[in-house]
């Protein structure tokens, strides 16, 4: 499967399984960011709503812009009917709107997916107000990300072609330095980062191996690729490590990594 390949295009299957996670992370992120009440905010890369959804419900926003690629899930995120904002269908390297709009630009578990991303934080620039800030947050893919990081470990023992598409080897940005690092490149000051760690609980097994089989994303997208006999011994191995009885809640940290610094 080419790594490019990842399928991003139907809003309940992601649901199923990122957005609930999602919409845990994005409450302990805007706690760390700490930003004013009142002011403009630009979410880069929506997805289906959730960090624009809490920015509405605990940070009193004056305006709310979404900007994501797919406008299906775009539709998902209009359709929760739980906050207010203006839905734009646009890219991160090529953002539909006016110079220096936006007080904040937030960007929540999207950033390695874009293209370029020295390009999208130009942009992003661009659509800033002097002394606003940027921020973000990704999956520690390669560490604490422990749902995914047990499903790619498995796959890997399984298929020797895993390797090269498990997320943890794809995007070298997912570290702390490294999203300093493409902060400071891109001319911000008083950049910091920081861990946020929630967890993810999952029912049983088949709570955790099913949102596998909905075909969004990288880990689902590689999996629904597989010949039957691949599927079932990455499943095999991973009931094995993860619970000896099925019917067992499984308890997993989800790690991301957080980033900001100011505009001046």
């Amino acid at each position: 499967m080419p790594e490019n390949s990842d399928k991003w295009n139907s809003g309940d299957p992601y649901e199923y399984f990122m957005g609930r996670w999602s919409q845990l992370m994005a409450p302990a992120f805007l706690d760390w960011v700490n930003f004013s009440n009142n002011k403009s905010w630009l979410d880069v890369g929506c997805g289906t709503g959730a960090l624009s959804e809490a920015i509405f419900l605990n940070n009193n926003p004056a305006h709310i812009c979404c900007i994501d690629p797919s406008a299906e899930f775009l539709e998902k995120a209009k359709a929760k009917k739980t906050f207010t904002a203006e839905f734009i269908t646009g890219s991160a390297d090529a953002l539909p709107v006016a110079d220096h709009s936006f007080d904040i630009v937030v960007s929540g578990l999207a950033l390695n997916f874009f293209p370029d991303i020295p390009a999208a934080l130009t942009e992003i620039k661009r659509v800033l107000q002097k002394d606003g800030m940027i921020a973000a947050y990704v999956w520690d893919y390669a560490g604490k990300m422990e749902f995914l990081r047990f499903f790619w470990d498995a796959a890997c023992e399984a298929d020797a072609n895993a390797a090269k598409l498990d997320e943890g080897n794809r995007f070298p940005i997912c570290n702390a330095d490294n999203l300093r690092i493409a902060f400071e490149q891109a001319g911000l000051t008083d950049t910091e980062t920081t861990f946020l760690d929630i967890d993810t609980v999952f029912k049983n097994f088949n709570d955790y191996w099913n949102p596998f089989l909905g075909g969004q994303g990288p880990a689902p997208s590689y999996l629904a690729s597989l010949n039957k006999d691949l599927q079932e011994k990455i499943k095999t191995t991973l009931q094995q490590r993860l619970c000896n009885d099925p019917a067992t809640p499984i308890k997993l940290m989800a790690r991301a990594i957080a980033v900001k610094g100011k505009y001046n």
